[in-house]
């Protein structure tokens, strides 16, 4: 049986300086987990055994070190360390990233190799108990219209400021396209209005096309299809999202084309002649994939185009952790799941009237994207401070953005631009 040892207002090593953690805000990072001797000793073992296999060095404080060679690991608090990956597995990996109980000077490359070896680090026996070790995804976090309303808001409405502090002045929170590597900052917003144009070239979006937004973010792409004569209807989850969405839009000279509503995409009627949905369906979750790719179809017009992006996985990864809570979904992205394009392809087989026409992937400038997010954050943690996000949000976020880069760089994750057409019986 687990145990947890309450520390309010605990303080965790870091370096030759401590990092004060608010308990009230992070209980699971302020209360290292205990378990059993037998436990710990197994969990030590197999860590360890993990460890010695990786292109990795892994430094702790006594002066061992593990690994094969490769980006530095620093160890500062071993006890608690494997602590927490005994119990709560790569959440407690990242929560003890979190409490400063390890570090890495290269961060990403420390993250790109556990991705690229990720079916490897957990032992064949025990990868047949995980449904019986892993986590599994709260009641509360289910993507139902209210659980979606709370999910979104958890993530998107933690304050418009603190997202504006790490994104381009085009406010878009999704890949951009590069015209080559590496790229460079001032690029950065060229670059999302590439990938915007695309996915409005995609869906066939001009003047007078009716399209439906699905995930307004801060509105960049419903100014861009208004600018083209299209009048939009957008929806969003998020109150300061739609709130600045507006401002922007009023700004823009845009009231009478563009409509911002604060609505679920199951709640929405209508028929639109295009359906642009951008990064938006990793929050739908497995269960509602079927409800939202028929909204799809029964909101497009016979001869419409749907743009969707999308973050994807391999569907073997995505099978094996899909029902597993994750550590993204408990700090970052509550009721996520990144599907696989099998998954996408076989719902809109299995339960719409849509057709796959043409798929583009481009992961690569999706792993540039993060880095010049990272390296923003990283480079105004000072502001971030002043907003009033404490240091433990500040390597929470730290290790969000690299974590996700990494995906990317290692080829775990990918992302793509998909076009579904809908045949029209008159034609």
């Amino acid at each position: 049986m687990t145990t947890v040892e309450p520390r309010p207002g605990c303080h965790r090593t870091r370096g030759h300086r401590t990092l004060p953690i608010d308990a009230e805000r992070w209980p699971d990072v302020a209360a290292v987990p205990t378990a059993p001797w037998p436990a710990r000793v197994v969990t030590q073992a197999v860590v360890k055994a993990a460890l010695r296999r990786l292109p990795l060095r892994v430094r702790f404080t006594d002066g061992a070190t593990l690994g094969l060679g490769g980006p530095l690991i620093e160890v500062r608090n071993p006890k608690a360390f494997h602590a927490r990956i005994g119990t709560r597995g790569l959440i407690g990996f990242g929560e003890s990233y979190m409490a400063g109980e390890w570090d890495a000077p290269d961060l990403v490359g420390v993250l790109t190799v556990l991705a690229a070896h990720a079916a490897d680090l957990i032992p064949t026996p025990l990868q047949r108990l995980r449904k019986v070790w892993a986590q599994r995804q709260p009641e509360a976090q289910r993507n139902t219209p209210d659980g979606s309303r709370a999910n979104i808001s958890r993530h998107y409405d933690l304050s418009n400021d603190l997202f504006a502090l790490f994104l381009d002045e085009t406010l878009t929170y999704s890949s951009a396209i590069f015209r080559g590597f590496p790229a460079d900052w001032p690029l950065l917003s060229a670059a999302q209005h590439r990938k915007i144009d695309l996915l409005l070239d995609l869906a066939g979006v001009r003047e007078g096309t009716r399209l439906l937004e699905i995930g307004t973010g801060w509105g960049e792409l419903a100014l861009r299809a208004a600018a083209r004569g299209a009048h939009v209807t957008s929806l969003t989850l998020s109150r300061q999202q739609r709130a600045l969405a507006l401002d922007r839009v009023r700004e823009a000279g845009y009231a009478d084309r563009v409509a911002v509503d604060l609505r679920d995409y199951r709640e929405i009627r209508g028929r639109y002649d295009a359906i642009v949905s951008v990064e938006m369906i990793e929050a739908v979750g497995a269960e509602f994939w079927p409800a939202y790719f028929h909204t799809l179809d029964e909101r497009l017009a016979p001869g419409g185009r749907v743009a969707l992006q999308a973050i994807t996985m391999p569907h073997e990864r995505m099978l094996a952790s899909r029902d597993t809570h994750t550590w993204i979904q408990k700090y970052i992205f509550p009721g996520g799941l990144i599907p696989s394009t099998t998954a996408i392809e076989e719902t809109v087989r299995d339960h719409t009237g849509l057709e796959v026409t043409a798929r583009d992937a481009f992961g690569a400038h999706y792993a540039e994207t993060l880095r010049l997010w990272r390296e923003r954050f990283t480079d105004r943690a000072d502001e971030v401070d002043a907003l009033g996000f404490d240091e433990t949000f500040r390597r929470l976020w730290t290790f969000y953005l690299a974590y996700s880069e990494a995906g990317f760089r290692s080829g775990y994750l990918d992302v793509q631009q998909y076009l579904l057409t809908k045949e029209d019986p008159a034609r």
